[in-house]
């Protein structure tokens, strides 16, 4: 089974669309793209400082915009057995499985971040990273500080969201044998303080019509494998105050027999997760274009559908 994974918010650094704009094309793309979404993201991909690229609102356009010029690179026209795409990149997953074009990925993932970043401005929220413990535990550890779940990577691997101030309380008294790490993010992602976005991604997406995946989409929520494309999309919107739960997707890539996994760009974060997870499968992150004759080396020993 060959399955391509797009990372999410976090993942961004400077200068990661240079590598893949001598690709064919790749220029008129993000110039497109970029008209779509009011930013400049040729520049914010080759020149902007980390700091820039941070902010939400620029961020999530221009981390699907790498995936997509690298998922091009690798596949062309083909598909893969499957996609799962981790919180923002869930929508670059939802191109390459054909249920958005590559143009509407982009411009959704500009209105997403945009209405986030809004949201996130309200109030002073965050996030931190708890290592270790189990799952039950921290989030009712967290939930006393008014705390809740907002992603969860891997079994001991839990990221709490909220109020700086109560972010703050509970790093000075975690659960035993565990430890916290901030994070240093612009608010409390994929929690009820994104509520205020929730109507800006709705009518966005409401305007849609979806085609159903070409492979298996491995949803966020819950690992499951969904078939429907307006499905698909309803899951993004709910996604927006509820928990990414990639652990419960490597689950179902341990169920489904997973050999083989391409990250696309910037490729590294979910890789790494993957390759501690699921030591058996043969992983690759697409860092560079150099990257891509291992990537389609893969592909060869686990065919993709035409």
């Amino acid at each position: 089974m060959f399955v391509v994974l797009a990372p999410g918010q976090g993942a961004q650094t400077p200068g990661l669309l240079i590598p893949w704009l001598d690709l064919p094309g790749a220029g008129q793309k993000v110039g497109r793209w970029s008209a779509a979404t009011g930013l400049d993201l040729l520049r914010l991909g080759t020149t902007a400082g980390a700091e820039e690229i941070r902010d939400t609102a620029i961020a999530q356009p221009l981390l699907t915009a790498a995936a997509l010029l690298s998922a091009a690179a690798l596949l062309g026209d083909r598909v893969p057995d499957a996609v799962c795409g981790h919180s923002v990149g869930e929508l670059a997953a939802l191109a390459v499985a054909g249920v958005l074009d590559d143009d509407t990925a982009v411009r959704l993932a500009g209105e997403r971040g945009a209405g986030m970043a809004l949201a996130a401005a309200r109030r002073p929220t965050g996030m931190s990273a708890v290592l270790g413990g189990e799952l039950a535990a921290v989030a009712a550890a967290g939930a006393t500080y008014g705390l809740s779940v907002a992603t969860v990577n891997a079994p001991g691997q839990t990221v709490l969201g909220g109020p700086v101030e109560a972010l703050a309380a509970f790093a000075a008294a975690p659960p035993a044998r565990s430890r916290v790490r901030p994070l240093d993010v612009a608010g409390a992602f994929h929690t009820t303080a994104m509520q205020e976005a929730v109507p800006r991604f709705a009518a966005a997406l409401a305007a849609l019509a979806p085609g159903d995946p070409r492979c298996a989409v491995i949803a966020n929520a819950d690992g499951a494998v969904v078939e429907d494309g307006r499905a698909l999309l309803d899951r993004l919107l709910g996604q927006l105050t509820s928990p990414v739960r990639f652990d419960l997707c490597l689950s179902r890539l341990a169920d489904e027999g997973v050999t083989a996994v391409v990250e696309l760009a910037p490729g590294g974060t979910l890789a790494g997760i993957v390759g501690r997870a699921l030591p058996e499968a043969q992983v690759v992150a697409l860092r560079t274009p150099d990257d891509i004759p291992a990537a389609q080396a893969l592909a060869t020993r686990h065919p993709v559908a035409p």
